[in-house]
């Protein structure tokens, strides 16, 4: 699958989640600001990426838990994955 360009959104989203771990759709636009239909955008397009991953809440199972798939930080700063 060939990655496509990210947006602005998209990065911002990708770098919370690298520094802060797995988050739910609600705390991703508390930790970015970004407005919550240009978070669903950006998660989409970091899906379609393969960049996350998406997980169900335990304790709540009508939420979503997105992670960033790859561990390493300096990935999320400088682009690059495995």
């Amino acid at each position: 699958m060939r990655m496509t360009p990210l947006p602005p959104s998209s990065r911002a989203v990708l770098k919370a989640l690298g520094k802060e771990g797995a988050m739910t759709h609600g705390d991703i636009v508390r930790k970015t600001h970004c407005n919550p239909r240009t978070v669903r955008y950006a998660l989409r397009k970091l899906k379609e990426n393969q960049l996350i991953i998406e997980k169900m809440n335990l304790r709540d199972m009508r939420q979503i838990i997105y992670q960033y798939r790859y561990n390493p930080p300096e990935a999320v700063t400088t682009g690059e994955h495995q």
